[in-house]
Parts: structure tokens; sequence; C-alpha cells
């Protein structure tokens, strides 16, 4: 298994993940990533500003996610609760496993990564956040020792659950 940084020319390879991604959260009747979020001209911009990786298995995409180390803005203000550690932090979008991958714990890695990532920029905890009803992604996070905080706003107004890990 690698991890590396998405380039130009996975972008063909990336969308189809994303496309299975939200037909799984639709089946959930969960309303997050529909209306063709996110869009090829999203994933193209985290592409270009160097933030977006992917894992890749024998050479096929298998996993793709976005980290941010510079701040979410969406998480300044959090509601009923509070983060765990007010230090810098590395913030965890857009993770999506294509179907044949899912259930051999490249989420998993991909949390690893992230923490690995963290401690290299001197950073102490990482922020994530999903829906409410996504209950796979919820558990998922609470094995890999992430801790519900309380709830963030994204900027349309949707709600969302907030989770931390101190490293």
């Amino acid at each position: 298994m690698i991890i590396r940084r998405s380039q130009t020319e996975d972008l063909n390879r990336l969308m189809p993940i994303f496309e299975e991604a939200r037909k799984t959260i639709a089946a959930l009747g969960i309303d997050q990533w529909q209306n063709g979020y996110p869009s090829r001209e999203v994933i193209e911009d985290d592409i270009r500003k160097g933030i977006s990786y992917l894992v890749e298995i024998d050479g096929e995409i298998c996993g793709t996610f976005v980290l941010l180390s510079d701040g979410e803005p969406t998480y300044d203000k959090i509601y009923e609760g509070n983060w765990h550690s007010d230090e810098g932090y590395i913030a965890i979008h857009r993770v999506a496993i294509a179907v044949k991958h899912r259930g051999r714990g490249i989420a998993e890695q991909i949390m690893h990564f992230a923490a690995d990532f963290a401690k290299n920029k001197g950073l102490n905890a990482l922020r994530i956040d999903t829906h409410r009803g996504n209950a796979v992604m919820r558990r998922m996070l609470e094995k890999n020792g992430f801790v519900y905080c309380g709830i963030i706003y994204l900027n349309n107004g949707d709600e969302r659950v907030a989770y931390d890990k101190t490293l």
C-alpha cells in the first residue's frame, strides 16, 4: 500500500471513487455529498494546492483524502461541546474508499498517515467532521481513537458532527 499526493493525471481515476461514495451515502438516506459534491473542479483545486492524497495498491487507486494544515474556518466555532486541544491540528476531509476495497483497513491507514503527517509538522491533533447519520464513518473514527467534540456548521449552514484526536 502506497499513500502519496494526488497528481493531475490521477483525476480520471479519482472521480469514480467519489461517485461511488455519493451513491453509498445516498442509499443510506444521507444528503451529504449529493448534488455533485465534491466536483471535479474541487478535486482539481485540491490537487493544485497539494492537499489531495490517494491510497494505491498494486497501481490501483483505492482511496483518497485531503489534509489541511493551515486551519479549517468552519472549525473556529464549535457548539454543544469543545475541541480537546486548542493547539495546531490537521483537518481531514473528503475521505472516500472505492467500493471493492472497503473493509480492508484503508480508512485506518489514512488515519495513521494523517497522524504521522501532523507529528512531522509539529502538530498534536487531528480534526474531522461527518454527517450525523454516517454511522460507518463515525464507528471508524471512534475505533481509531477519535472522540466526539460537538457540532460545527459548514459555510452553507449544514450541520456536521465533529471529532478530534489528540496525538
